[in-house]
């Protein structure tokens, strides 16, 4: 199976953030014809702080987020938190996320799979990805027709994460696509005083780890400047270093 990739920004910060990501996103679409999808978020519901950026809502984040395929002519991918959230998300993106903590919400799969939209759902940190078998089920049997699975890394002791690469084939018996998130696999969740931290310095190398276990597909959360970020910035990729990465996987 052809292999994708999906990058943005984690959270909508501004329209201009958004261009400028979309840009370079189509130019790399471009020079080395692979599908890529636009990934953004319209709100983060999962933030350690009270305090934190969310992210513009439901309405404007997606219209935001309609503009951007408009210009670019992008596929969109967007998480959800609540199922109330899946129609709404189902006219505009092409990709409807499942957030790795809620992966076994039933009520949220089942509103995404109806969307008829394809369904790509995190693995939880808390789960193995032969546990994955039973969320696609979910999604396919109410009606879901393709379902695609990432792999984020497990939870080890406190604020530490570790993948275990084992996953991306074990979860290859029930999809035929299992994506690498390469980025938030080196998050060290809720590890910097209210937020959570990360080393962006590993994620070439957990994107080169994961092509050799299979994957054929590879997330990656971009920014323009990661140290001035909303949100996940200590393992978002610097938007001048993915081609970079692109290139090695290629």
């Amino acid at each position: 199976m052809e292999s994708i990739f999906i990058a943005g920004p984690c959270v909508i910060e501004s329209e201009e953030i958004l261009q400028e990501v979309a840009s370079e996103l189509l130019r790399l679409k471009n020079k080395y014809n692979k599908e890529i999808y636009f990934k953004a978020s319209f709100d983060k519901a999962n933030r350690t702080s009270v305090h934190s950026y969310r992210g513009p809502g439901l309405e404007k984040g997606l219209q935001m987020l309609a503009d951007i395929r408009e210009k670019y002519g992008l596929k969109l991918l967007t998480d959800i938190h609540e199922s109330c959230q899946a129609a709404p998300v189902g006219e505009v993106v092409d990709v409807i996320q499942i957030p790795a903590f809620l992966c076994r919400q039933t009520d949220l799969l089942v509103a995404a799979a109806k969307t008829g939209k394809v369904v790509n759902i995190k693995k939880a940190q808390f789960l193995s990805g032969l546990d994955m078998q039973y969320p696609v089920e979910k999604v396919k049997e109410s009606g879901g027709q393709e379902v695609w699975l990432t792999e984020r890394g497990n939870i080890y002791g406190y604020n530490n994460l570790v993948v275990d690469f084992r996953n991306i084939p074990d979860m290859m018996r029930f999809t035929p696509r299992v994506i690498m998130d390469c980025t938030h696999s080196v998050q060290r969740p809720g590890a910097a005083g209210g937020k959570s931290g990360g080393n962006r310095e590993f994620v070439p190398s957990m994107a080169l780890a994961a092509k050799a276990f299979g994957a054929n597909g590879y997330f990656f959360e971009v920014h323009p400047d990661p140290e001035q970020a909303l949100s996940d910035g200590p393992n978002m990729l610097y938007l001048k270093d993915l081609e970079g990465v692109i290139q090695t996987l290629l």
